[in-house]
């Protein structure tokens, strides 16, 4: 039977309802240049070569600066006071992000500016640098490292860091033994969460950064109470730190569960 006859005679063809339908639906428009860039930037791995390269870029600054002249040539005269001890820790700051000992700027903080004002610029540099490497870790690295956390002690840390993040990030930080850096980006490429890893940071730090600190201020009296009961604190957490990463190597070993 025929959809439709027209007034002169003539009759019109039908029309089939999926041929219709389909004519109806409407055509995807074709990806621009823009958006296939777009998309290929923000990709995982553009993020972490982007990464990379600023902290590539970041460390090759800092070996032409040269941050060991602080504790021979000092602090830059046009500052003095607290507005130094500002500038400080936010320079400290950037200068963990690119790899510089924290050991060797604590002592510079105590050498500039005494015991209690270098103790506070180290802490403050510190808890920033911690959440500069943070963010840029998480922002640009996490994606692209999480499916490579394949071994078992990739499984082990990660499962820790995101399960227990606050004792876990506490107890690097007490006990020396993980780099500082490596501390910051394997948090951000867990899944813990940035406000207990920047409080067990600023917590964590403060033993060991005011052995150095204190150290630094004491160094023209070696023989002096204070600067011997430095170097003890320096040298006892590392010690134990020793004894319980070797009483817990055994945990270490067993693959941990996987994350929900």
């Amino acid at each position: 039977m025929l959809d439709a006859t027209t007034r002169s005679g003539g009759t019109a063809t039908a029309t089939p309802p999926a041929i219709a339908t389909q004519l109806a639906l409407p055509v995807p428009a074709p990806v621009g240049l823009t958006t296939r860039w777009t998309r290929v930037l923000l990709s995982p791995w553009s993020r972490l070569s982007l990464l990379v390269a600023l902290l590539a870029g970041a460390a090759s600054t800092v070996l032409l600066f040269e941050p060991q002249r602080l504790l021979s040539d000092g602090w830059p005269p046009q500052l003095g006071g607290v507005a130094a001890a500002v500038v400080f820790g936010v320079a400290y700051g950037l200068c963990t992000v690119a790899f510089v000992p924290r050991p060797l700027l604590n002592l510079a903080a105590g050498a500039l500016f005494g015991s209690q004002l270098g103790l506070a610029s180290a802490l403050a540099g510190t808890v920033l640098g911690a959440g500069i490497a943070f963010g840029l870790g998480r922002a640009l690295g996490q994606d692209a490292l999480r499916p490579l956390l394949r071994g078992r002690w990739l499984k082990a840390a990660d499962g820790q860091l995101s399960r227990h993040g606050f004792r876990s990030m506490l107890a690097a930080r007490l006990f020396p033994g993980v780099p500082f850096w490596a501390a910051n980006y394997c948090a951000a490429v867990s899944r813990m969460k940035v406000v207990p890893f920047l409080v067990a940071t600023a917590l964590g730090s403060i033993p060991n950064t005011a052995a150095y600190v204190v150290a630094g201020a004491r160094a023209s009296a070696p023989t002096s109470p204070a600067f011997l009961i430095a170097m003890a604190a320096i040298a006892l957490p590392g010690l134990a730190g020793a004894v319980v990463a070797w009483r817990k190597r055994h945990h270490l070993r067993r693959p941990e569960k996987a994350l929900d």
